[in-house]
C-alpha cells in the first residue's frame, strides 16, 4: 500500500530551515529565468536569480547568480548581494531627497514621502526599499520594465543619495557627526 506523504511536518523536518548565520539579513528571490544555449548537440540549460538582501535598518544589497540549478543560483546571488551592500540614508521612514537616475534603458525615480503613505513603488524596486527599511516612499520606473535593470538603476540611485548632516558638515570644515553619539554644541561666533 502506498501511502501518501504527511504535510505535517514542519520545515525544519523537511530540510528546509537551514540553521545559518544571516548576519541580520532578510533575503528575497524577485526573479529568476531560465537561459537556453543551442550547441551541436541540443540545447544547455542554466538558470539566473537575481536577489536582494537588506537588514530593514538601512542596509541593502542586490545580485545576480548564474547556475544550473535554480538553489545554486540563488545561494550565488545572495553571496554578491551580501558584498555589494549600501547603506541608504534615512531621515524617520523616509530618504532625504527626491532622485532620478538612467542606467541603460531603464529610468527610476525615488521621491520621499510623508509618514504613514508606505512603499508606494511595485516589483524589484519594492524589494530593494522594504528590505532597506524605507517605510515611506513613491517611486517610479520609466523605460525598460525588465528587473534586472530596474534593480541595478534602483541601486545606483540609493548609491547616489547624500545625508544632508554629513554634506552640511562637510561644507562648513567641521567634523562629521556620527549616528551613535549626538553631535557636540558649538557656539556660534558672530
Amino acid at each position: 500500500m502506498v501511502q501518501a506523504p504527511n504535510r505535517f511536518f514542519s520545515d525544519r523536518d523537511r530540510g528546509r530551515g537551514r540553521d545559518e548565520d544571516t548576519g541580520g539579513f532578510t533575503e528575497r528571490v524577485v526573479f529568476t529565468r531560465r537561459i537556453s544555449k543551442v550547441v551541436k548537440g541540443g540545447r544547455r540549460l542554466r538558470f539566473n536569480a537575481l536577489v536582494v538582501v537588506g537588514d530593514g535598518q538601512g542596509q541593502v544589497g542586490a545580485g545576480l547568480g548564474k547556475a544550473l540549478v535554480i538553489p545554486d543560483a540563488v545561494r550565488k546571488g545572495n553571496a554578491v548581494a551580501r558584498r555589494e551592500t549600501v547603506t541608504i540614508p534615512l531621515i524617520g521612514s523616509t530618504i532625504p531627497q527626491k532622485i532620478t537616475v538612467k542606467k541603460g534603458a531603464t529610468i527610476v525615480m525615488i521621491k520621499p514621502a510623508r509618514e504613514g503613505t508606505g512603499v508606494i513603488a511595485a516589483g524589484a524596486m519594492r524589494a530593494i526599499l522594504e528590505l532597506g527599511g524605507v517605510k515611506d516612499v513613491v517611486g517610479k520606473s520609466l523605460g525598460s520594465r525588465n528587473p534586472i535593470n530596474i534593480v541595478y538603476a534602483t541601486m545606483e540611485a540609493l548609491r547616489q543619495l547624500k545625508d544632508p548632516e554629513v554634506e552640511i558638515a562637510r561644507r562648513l570644515g567641521r567634523p562629521v557627526p556620527s549616528k551613535e553619539q549626538p553631535a557636540k554644541e558649538v557656539p556660534v561666533e558672530a
